[in-house]
């Protein structure tokens, strides 16, 4: 059992991690900055936009991505649910990915101005967007607590201890692929 939860954790992490390589590798499409010169100055010097920026950009856009299915094939491979197990988890759990959602709709708006505001960056906005991270992970925690006690309240302790590792594993491996890619304050 053991072993099937790190090949999983291992393909989520591949998953996880193959698009923003590939996105690396890939040359810049020429055709498309003709087509962005023609749509006019918003439009080019949104193309124009450094590499800081344009990484900011990517990981904004890979919290918008829908990881979901990612996560929930492994879930299910990890948690090895019977029938009557699988009828109550996965209700339970689709409401915790629906709230997590919004949760992560935080995350998002403060990534979207630490791009804004990267290059002149203050004491207070450098204070601000800390402050705004640490709530967004004091409520994904609150989050997760609420749902392992729902878990286990339907389906004992075990199941939902099983289910607050593999979903805090998760999104440990999403945390350091989001947060690795920014660019670090000051730099």
């Amino acid at each position: 059992m053991f072993r099937n939860r790190v090949i999983a954790l291992a393909v989520f992490a591949l998953l996880a991690f193959a698009p923003q390589m590939l996105a690396q590798d890939k040359a810049p499409d020429k055709t498309q900055d003709k087509a962005s010169a023609q749509k006019g100055p918003a439009k080019a010097a949104t193309s124009q936009a450094s590499p800081k920026e344009l990484n900011v950009k990517a990981y904004v856009e890979l919290l918008r991505q829908d990881v979901r299915s990612q996560k929930s094939a492994i879930m299910a491979s990890v948690m090895q649910l019977d029938p009557d197990q699988a009828a109550k988890f996965w209700p339970i759990y689709r409401d915790y990915d629906a709230e997590l959602s919004k949760v992560n709709d935080l995350r998002v708006v403060n990534i979207e101005e630490y791009a804004r505001s990267y290059n002149n960056l203050t004491d207070a906005k450098a204070d601000e967007l800390i402050q705004n991270s640490m709530e967004y992970q004091k409520e994904r925690s609150a989050l997760l607590a609420k749902y392992y006690g729902r878990m286990k309240q339907e389906l004992g302790a075990v199941t939902a201890a099983r289910f607050a590792q593999v979903e805090y594993q998760m999104l440990l491996i999403i945390d350091l692929q989001i947060l690795s890619s920014l660019p670090v304050a000051g730099s």
